[in-house]
């Protein structure tokens, strides 16, 4: 049997053969065909926005979700994502206390009136932030939407869940994502090893780890890392996904509270211009390669004593968000995925999203072209 619309990614007449690899049997084929003819040669055709369950759930029009970032996901850029039609989101642990968090929050509800979310991210620490206060803000501001990310959020997700919160939760690995389905998430947000920031330790990339998604869990992910135009959009979603989440593409924005000078850094920088780095503590973190990453780096691959003390005054935070104030790019280290080689340009947020929605639409319909009619024997 043909799948039901309610399991495809798009409406029926336009999503037969978005999904053919895993969907369809070869006896559909010629059925697809004929869809796709239909679709490029009747003028009265309604044009369908993309509909996927991350659209669908969250209410939003293009399944893309601006990923949490450390100093960059203020309420400016949030809703500027936001408005365009995508998921905004803010990180809470740029604030330093819950109330600094609820005024970011209520500015953002200031600047736009659509949907956006508030990232968690559960890092080891000495003395750890408050989570639950966060969490509580969160609740108390009717924000409906949350990325969890780092640590295990098992507490957190259950105090947002019995608020009736949705989860997006990020991960790194297909066992660490069914552990987090058993905590009960709505989202999975799967990042492959090109991302930014923290990679894990697996080094399994998207073309391999969406897939192994799409055949294991049981609820619905959104590919993360790798990912700057239409074309990845398009490839996502043929994978399986509901969506992607955008962190370093986000970053080269008009709109991004970095200074352009970082920016312009990025559009110059090339795929191979970020390196690893922590390995050595089990906390591989992508970064981008500069001055300071090259002695972080000839430090943890030198030391005699494995103190993570050696290397501390190398990857402070404090020296990475004066990069994005001064625009001195060596000043510090800053997290960049391997994604800055497709990025060309600083364009306003509200042409980007339209533009990778676009880019998509177009792809998507290309690769219909290329199914053709079963041959007659």
């Amino acid at each position: 049997l043909l799948p039901t619309p309610s399991r495809l990614a798009f409406p029926l007449r336009y999503s037969l053969t978005l999904s053919l690899p895993r969907l369809l049997p070869r006896a559909h084929l010629h059925l697809c065909h004929h869809i796709a003819i239909e679709q490029r040669t009747c003028p009265d055709l309604p044009k369908m926005p993309f509909d996927t369950e991350l659209t669908r759930r969250l209410g939003i029009k293009v399944p893309i979700v601006q990923g949490g970032m450390q100093h960059v996901g203020t309420a400016d850029l949030a809703s500027a994502v936001s408005n365009a039609g995508a998921l905004g989101i803010i990180t809470a642990l740029i604030f330093p206390t819950p109330e600094e968090l609820r005024k970011e929050i209520q500015r953002c509800k200031t600047l736009t009136s659509r949907p956006f979310a508030v990232n968690i991210t559960l890092l080891p620490a000495l003395v750890p932030p408050d989570y639950a206060a966060y969490a509580q803000v969160v609740i108390d501001e009717g924000i409906r939407i949350v990325e969890t990310a780092g640590n295990s959020p098992g507490p957190v997700i259950k105090q947002l869940k019995a608020a009736g919160v949705t989860i997006l939760h990020k991960c790194t690995t297909i066992r660490h994502a069914q552990s987090a389905v058993k905590l009960g998430v709505d989202f999975l947000s799967i990042d492959g090893f090109e991302c930014a920031g923290h990679v894990g330790e697996s080094d399994i990339t998207n073309f391999i780890l969406l897939s192994r998604a799409r055949q294991s869990l049981k609820v619905p992910f959104i590919a993360s890392g790798g990912f700057a135009d239409g074309q990845g959009l398009a490839a996502a979603l043929c994978l399986g996904a509901c969506g992607i989440n955008m962190g370093t593409r986000f970053m080269c924005t008009l709109e991004a509270p970095i200074h352009h000078k970082i920016k312009e850094e990025i559009v110059k920088a090339q795929e191979t211009d970020t390196a690893l780095l922590l390995r050595r503590w089990r906390n591989t973190t992508r970064l981008y390669k500069n001055k300071v990453t090259e002695e972080a780096i000839k430090v943890e691959q030198e030391s005699t004593s494995g103190e993570f003390a050696e290397i501390a005054p190398l990857v402070s935070g404090k020296r990475g968000k004066e990069v994005f104030i001064t625009g001195d790019p060596d000043y510090g280290v800053w997290t960049a995925g391997q994604v800055i080689g497709l990025i060309h340009d600083i364009p306003s947020v509200k042409d980007l999203v339209p533009r990778i929605e676009k880019e998509a639409e177009a792809a998507l319909r290309e690769r219909l072209s290329l199914i053709k009619p079963a041959a007659k024997l």
